[in-house]
């Protein structure tokens, strides 16, 4: 009798992440591999599907029909291992194991270590590994199954079309400051309207392309373009560049919770600007026990920080 063929559910997902992402480049970022070892894994899925999954169109690569239709099975395969997991565990109903968590940085930096220290003490045999990333990177290696839960906002990533894919929850809703130094004219006042800051020199913190957008389109929509006199790569070189006259700027909420920076000083906006944080998750992971107990934690965490 001949050998029926074995689909490797590694290079499947290989496959799966080639399809998502567009190139082999992108799909071999998003897991980690080098392009060559990516190429490696489809040409070993081919032989075992007897046939072609991709091919070359320009420069690029793209699926065949048998590649697409491997690909929705590959889906349809992730969504019940996905139950398979939250099932093993609640029959274990042993909180244990390990949780990835991806995050932006001024979440991860106002959240992460107090619910880990908390989830530390409360269950001892579960370990949470954290990555910081861009939300919308977050969703990438969600989607490719490198975590397990992502932090995300509405600045960068369209929720409604997240929903479609994943479950999410509201973890906080995060509103915006100006920061001044503290002998600024504008200090003493109780609230500041971003036309007030028509003027200034500002200081963005670079590292996420999403918040300095968003912060350029408000300026833009309250009349002006801000003059961006230091492009930092962190919250640490923005403070500095404002408790030394030299800035102002516009941050998170998120990164002023429990602290006071020195030589600075924080004025709610008026009109008040918002961003929803939320918690994202692949469907069925919602049963989980270790990430029902990252989330509730999250959540109470959350609450405190921000409430």
């Amino acid at each position: 009798m001949p050998s029926k063929p074995v689909l490797d559910i590694t290079r499947l997902m290989t496959l799966r992440a080639l399809a998502h992402s567009g190139t082999m480049a992108a799909a071999a970022e998003t897991l980690h591999l080098t392009p060559s070892a990516v190429s490696q894994q489809l040409s070993q899925l081919e032989r075992e599907a007897g046939m072609a999954l991709t091919e070359r169109r320009g420069r690029g690569v793209t699926l065949t029909p048998a590649g697409n239709m491997l690909v929705a099975h590959t889906e349809r395969i992730m969504h019940v291992l996905e139950d398979a997991k939250s099932d093993l565990a609640q029959l274990r109903n042993d909180i244990a194991g390990e949780v990835r968590v991806a995050a932006f940085s001024s979440v991860a930096v106002s959240l992460l270590p107090d619910t880990v220290r908390a989830l530390r003490a409360a269950f001892p045999r579960l370990q949470v590994v954290i990555e910081e990333k861009e939300p919308q990177e977050s969703l990438t290696a969600l989607n490719a199954w490198l975590i397990d839960i992502a932090l995300i906002d509405d600045l960068a990533v369209a929720l409604d079309d997240a929903k479609a894919r994943y479950d999410l929850l509201p973890l906080a809703v995060d509103a915006l400051h100006v920061l001044l130094p503290e002998n600024h004219a504008l200090a003493g006042r109780a609230s500041l309207a971003l036309a007030d800051l028509r003027n200034e020199q500002w200081a963005l913190d670079s590292t996420s392309s999403s918040f300095g957008h968003f912060i350029t389109t408000l300026c833009q929509r309250a009349g002006f373009t801000p003059y961006i006199n230091a492009h930092c790569a962190g919250f640490e070189m923005v403070a500095a560049m404002v408790a030394s006259g030299c800035s102002i700027s516009v941050v998170s909420g998120l990164r002023l919770a429990g602290r006071r920076v020195p030589g600075v000083v924080a004025v709610r906006l008026e009109p008040e600007v918002r961003r929803r944080i939320m918690l994202a998750y692949r469907k069925g992971g919602q049963h989980h026990p270790a990430i029902q107990a990252f989330v509730r934690e999250a959540m109470k965490i959350a609450g405190s920080a921000l409430g």
